[in-house]
């Protein structure tokens, strides 16, 4: 096999969509007959990560069915205390010059890297996007989370840095009132700027949702009924606080909501019940109505008890939603084909100067 190719994906901001980008390119690279490898080699315990990067590893060799030889650990897992002591020693361990070595014995015609959360995290170690790109030749292709149209500084700036190692932006998450903008406006701006644009991904609720699952583990929460059911998703979250027939005009707004009010507010609950509810929150020491839990039983609603305030419960949520893991199935089979539809693999592929085998389907 020939010398493998290293593409390196980085983001301008976390939360930009790296992974689920990693997970749909891949999808349709595997369909292409390309043989794909990945590794993360800046693990962080933060913000893009779990379990200090080997979790993201391990779900993503998973999701994609990449053999061990085709898989690498991180090889700097960064967190408080390895910044710690880092700052200690003056920041002198450089890890660039370790990355072939670490990288040797890895299989793959195409070496996906996943890059940190900005392209300013781990430039202390010799991690950031630039330095790991020089110290592998490796390709970089961005993933942006759309903003406003001032994006397009951003992406210019990473040019002036890249150069001609950028080969592609991939602009996620564009609400629907901007994407004739971003076709007509930032795109042809992009690519007259020697920017490809690889990929337009419109926003997609079920990508921001969570699970009640992950809920439920983020509050500490205990289920009351239907502990079958914490795979349902929930795309937002409401506060029952109000009188129930502003409640009930509110909630039939949502949609797959997550709806938190008080142990003690039994007409909250059941309007609730009645509308587009995956999950009811109930915050204080009250427990339910037997009558609640019956009716959610029959509507198959988890009902979960948190220890906390309302306040301290939404703020807990909330943060879940921003940070929310591609780790639910439905969420990886979503991004394959939003990824199918928007992302130009093709494109990507004469960009690395590889021509892809006949399409294995």
């Amino acid at each position: 096999m020939a010398k493998a190719k290293y593409l390196l994906v980085g983001s301008t901001a976390a939360y930009s969509g790296k992974s689920a980008a990693i997970l749909g390119m891949t999808h349709q690279l595997q369909e292409k007959g390309v043989v794909v490898a990945y590794s993360k080699p800046l693990g962080t315990d933060g913000s893009d990560s779990l379990d200090g990067g080997e979790e993201d590893v391990r779900f993503i060799a998973g999701a994609l069915g990449l053999p061990p030889n085709r898989v690498k650990s991180p090889l700097l897992s960064l967190d408080e205390s390895t910044m710690t002591q880092h700052l200690e020693q003056d920041g002198v361990t450089d890890y660039s010059p370790a990355l072939p070595a670490h990288f040797q014995g890895i299989e793959g015609e195409l070496v996906l890297l996943e890059g940190p959360g900005t392209l300013a995290d781990g430039s202390s170690f010799g991690l950031s996007v630039e330095q790991m790109a020089q110290g592998i030749d490796a390709s970089i292709l961005l993933v942006a989370r759309f903003h406003s149209l001032l994006l397009a500084d951003e992406l210019l700036a990473a040019k002036l840095l890249f150069g001609d190692r950028l080969i592609g932006v991939a602009i996620n998450d564009i609400p629907p009132e901007h994407q004739e903008s971003v076709k007509t406006v930032l795109k042809p701006f992009l690519e007259r700027q020697g920017i490809p644009v690889l990929g337009l991904l419109p926003r997609n609720n079920l990508l921001h949702s969570v699970s009640v699952r992950e809920l439920t583990k983020q509050l500490n929460a205990k289920v009351l009924c239907r502990k079958d059911r914490l795979d349902l998703m929930v795309e937002s979250l409401v506060i029952g606080a109000m009188n129930v027939n502003s409640a009930l005009e509110y909630f039939r707004q949502g949609r797959n909501m997550a709806v938190v009010t008080g142990g003690d507010r039994a007409e909250l609950q059941l309007a609730a019940l009645e509308t587009s509810t995956n999950c009811l929150i109930l915050t204080g020491h009250t427990p339910p109505q037997s009558y609640i839990l019956s009716r959610a039983e029959d509507l198959e609603i988890p009902i979960l008890s948190v220890d906390l305030d309302t306040l301290t419960t939404v703020e807990i949520a909330d943060r879940a939603f921003g940070t929310v893991r591609l780790q639910e199935p439905i969420k990886v089979e979503c991004i394959q084909e939003l990824m199918s539809e928007h992302f130009d693999v093709d494109r990507l592929l004469a960009q690395l100067g590889m021509n892809p085998v006949a399409s294995a389907s």
